[in-house]
């Protein structure tokens, strides 16, 4: 499996599902106040991990593609804004093609905001950092679209996997 079949129909499985769980949002009570809800107070706001999520694919791509992307430095301001952002990174991930990806060995580093510098080659780079904070902040989003009562479940979360459903017999 090369990083492109881990990693980009992944990010294109998830974005779906969360965007369809937005539409769950917007049509919920609250609406765009969900955007303000946090699971702890230490923790960012919905508004936030939308923004997270949305981002990830570009900054991932950055490295194992080579592309040219600025991530959204603000959070979206509606769930209108957060599906359009997901809506945008679902076309960026339709321009990409398996050749444009380097080597999985091909080791670069990564340096935080905080000062701290990874040295990783891509793949470790999708399994160990892109992929599990990618899905942290989508399922942080989930559990507070379903904490604050937007009727959604696991389903939702995997909508993807029914194409795997094996009949009953």
């Amino acid at each position: 499996m090369t990083t492109y079949d881990l990693i980009v129909p992944t990010w294109r499985n998830t974005l779906r599902a969360l965007s369809a769980m937005i539409d769950k949002a917007a049509a919920h009570s609250k609406g765009d106040a969900l955007l303000a809800e946090r699971l702890a107070q230490d923790m960012f706001p919905l508004a936030t991990q939308f923004r997270f999520v949305a981002n990830f694919p570009g900054e991932g791509l950055v490295r194992l593609a080579k592309r040219d992307f600025t991530s959204h430095d603000d959070d979206p301001a509606s769930l209108a804004d957060a599906k359009d952002r997901i809506a945008e990174t679902l076309a960026m991930l339709d321009t990409v093609q398996p050749g444009d990806f380097i080597a999985a060995d091909e080791e670069f580093d990564m340096a935080l905001p905080n000062g701290m510098t990874f040295r990783l080659s891509a793949d470790q780079y999708a399994r160990d950092w892109a992929l599990p904070n990618f899905y942290f902040h989508t399922s942080t989003a989930y559990a507070i679209m379903r904490m604050h009562g937007v009727a959604i479940g696991k389903a939702d979360l995997l909508p993807h996997m029914v194409g795997y459903l094996k009949p009953q017999v």
